[in-house]
């Protein structure tokens, strides 16, 4: 099959004002490494997109937007052609990122010192945005089973016994890569309905899913889970659209709906942007064949990557990769502290990996592989002849 599009083309990221590619100084202390953390990816958005943001523009007024119907609707289809998910218009509601949305629920439906389940290692901000809130972090570490993690049912029912009010999900999971099957979903749903918990349901992931792997909506499952589960999605990931922070949330229950629509409208973060309107919907309309081309292109950057590290640097672990475009990487094998591990990977590889203690494991990194070939080959090189020097 021809490729129309050019994933691997090197786009030049530095002086553009990008977090990933100008920040180096401030986030690791040295221009000299090569940025592969923060989770966006180095491809362009899909060009029906880039036509939007420009004819966009192009009006030269950048008053307040609209929320056409079209945006909704392109929602809609979107979830139904991708998901088999039939989401009805009044379910949505707004945010300009997925996290404003999850602090305002943790606002709307717990109180100060409420306990908060996450399973870690997970995404950073889901530890910040409970600790923020004034509520307690219970964590559910996940289990490593034949080279994947799962869920620890025995624990998760545990926690909710002692009274926890919510728990915080993760779908597909970030960092380690996990689609959740229909029995998981099923088994944790059951056991949140017997204790009556809330779900916050994180599904910005959920088009970045590889072959033989398929998303499940949480709140698709039942409609008993579907009372009490809220759903956060977002273009951002998937069309490499993060910058524009247009998010939407999705609650079928209209008494959950009601009460944290008056949450984000108290804390005014119930608007998003005009660009990000006409990004995210013409991504929902057009952005189909990029999205297959870019799953086929992620998915040949796993297998690399899988038999670079197997063949030159044996001593990091690795778990299956199901989906999302960052791996989860376990360097305890190298048999250093976790301090040293990051002075090594800034001082002696010169590459910026996402620091695992923040997630909740120390020894482990993540590594975004959303980029060209040749700039993935260059960090795993790098890495693997710093190893080489220092530890071999």
């Amino acid at each position: 099959m021809k490729q129309e599009y050019d994933f691997n083309q090197v786009v030049e990221r530095r002086h553009s004002g990008s977090r990933k590619w100008d920040g180096n100084c401030e986030f690791f202390g040295t221009a000299d490494v090569l940025p592969m953390w923060i989770a966006d990816m180095d491809f362009k958005a899909p060009p029906a997109v880039m036509q939007a943001v420009l004819d966009c523009a192009a009006n030269g007024v950048y008053g307040y937007p609209l929320y056409k119907e079209e945006f909704y609707l392109s929602i809609m289809a979107w979830l139904k052609k991708r998901h088999g998910w039939a989401v009805e218009r009044e379910w949505i509601l707004h945010s300009p990122g997925v996290m404003p949305a999850v602090s305002a629920s943790i606002l709307a439906f717990t109180k100060t010192n409420d306990k908060i389940i996450i399973q870690t290692p997970v995404y950073p901000a889901f530890f910040d945005c409970i600790k923020r809130n004034g509520r307690q972090i219970v964590e559910n570490p996940l289990l490593v089973q034949d080279e994947r993690y799962v869920i620890d049912f025995k624990n998760l029912e545990a926690l909710l016994q002692a009274g926890a009010k919510m728990l915080l999900f993760c779908s597909p999971h970030n960092p380690v890569g996990r689609v959740w099957t229909k029995h998981e979903l099923y088994e944790l749903g059951k056991l949140c309905e017997r204790y009556k918990v809330l779900i916050l349901s994180d599904e910005i992931h959920s088009d970045l899913v590889f072959a033989g792997h398929k998303h499940m909506p949480l709140a698709d499952i039942s409609p008993e889970l579907a009372r009490r589960t809220i759903t956060f999605i977002a273009p951002s990931k998937t069309f490499n659209i993060a910058g524009f922070y247009t998010a939407a949330v999705i609650i079928a229950e209209e008494s959950l709906r009601s009460e944290l629509q008056a949450v984000l409208a108290a804390l005014e973060i119930d608007k998003v942007n005009m660009m990000g309107i006409a990004a995210a919907t013409a991504a929902y309309q057009h952005g189909e064949p990029w999205l297959n081309e870019l799953l086929l292109y992620l998915e040949r950057n796993v297998l690399y990557m899988q038999q670079f590290i197997r063949k030159n640097i044996p001593s990091i672990q690795l778990t299956v990769q199901e989906g999302t475009y960052l791996m989860w990487l376990d360097f305890t094998a190298i048999g250093i502290s976790h301090q040293e591990l990051l002075d090594f990977l800034i001082k002696e590889a010169k590459v910026a990996l996402s620091d695992g203690l923040v997630f909740g494991q120390a020894g482990f990194m993540r590594i975004n592989f959303g980029c060209p070939h040749s700039v993935l080959n260059e960090g795993l090189t790098r890495i693997a002849e710093a190893v080489r020097r220092k530890y071999e």
